[in-house]
């Protein structure tokens, strides 16, 4: 499968998340049911118990709330929490944390470079994928970093299989999002590319292909409730026993 349309791939990602990471987590904490939808998509991962012995990748862990939503399905797991933005990790950081997470500063795209190997029994990617100059080759690497069995959760925006949601976004980016970003920190950088990053992303039926393609099993999506309905998804994938 073709690459997601690079066109839009013309920031300093990491630094922008650096300049935003000041005032994300009260961004974020603004939105109705973030927490709740990332929690969401980790019960779906049907981690067994509370994770006792389990190997856990937060891929993308950004200020630490999808890390948070892994502690609360498992919080007997180890868990490695990654992200490529010194700013976001350093609030991530600043949080209480037990010892079971490990925070790593590195591209998702060099993990082992940094010492980030497997196996894992589970990886939460949330709103990361989209971002990524090859998402297909970076699929693969977590099918490789994944036990026969593992699953991998993708947390991400999909749009383009709904005229409803995309004009949604359109209204929540321009009514919302994108004020309320220069409000908190005088800078749309960040979020001019949220809006125009969702709307190239592949629609759900194209992104499950992609899962497909990179060699996962029992592949399959579901949405979120609320007003992101058919925005926001949980897509699921398992690596071959």
């Amino acid at each position: 499968m073709r690459p997601v349309d690079q066109r839009r791939q013309h920031i300093d990602l990491p630094a922008a998340f650096d300049a935003g990471s000041g005032s994300y987590d009260r961004l974020v904490d603004a939105n109705p049911g973030y927490h709740d939808h990332l929690r969401l998509s980790a019960r779906r991962m049907r981690l067994p118990g509370r994770g006792t012995g389990l190997r856990l990748l937060d891929a993308g862990c950004g200020t630490g709330a999808s890390t948070a939503a892994l502690l609360s399905v498992a919080p007997d797991a180890e868990i490695v929490a990654v992200d490529a933005s010194a700013g976001m990790l350093d609030a991530a950081r600043a949080k209480p944390w037990p010892e079971s997470v490990r925070f790593v500063h590195a591209p998702v795209e060099e993990l082992s470079q940094h010492g980030v190997t497997g196996p894992f029994d589970g990886i939460l990617a949330a709103y990361l994928v989209r971002n990524l100059a090859d998402p297909d080759a970076q699929l693969r690497r977590f099918r490789q970093l994944l036990r026969p069995g593992g699953t991998l959760a993708v947390h991400e925006y999909s749009v383009r299989d709904s005229p409803a949601a995309i004009a949604r976004w359109h209204a929540v980016c321009w009514g919302i999002i994108i004020p309320v970003g220069w409000w908190r920190s005088r800078d749309t950088t960040l979020y001019r590319y949220l809006w125009r990053s969702v709307l190239a992303f592949d629609g759900a039926a194209a992104f499950r292909r992609r899962l497909d393609d990179a060699g996962f099993t029992a592949v399959h999506s579901e949405s979120v409730p609320g007003w992101q309905a058919d925005i926001v998804h949980t897509f699921l994938a398992d690596v071959p026993r």
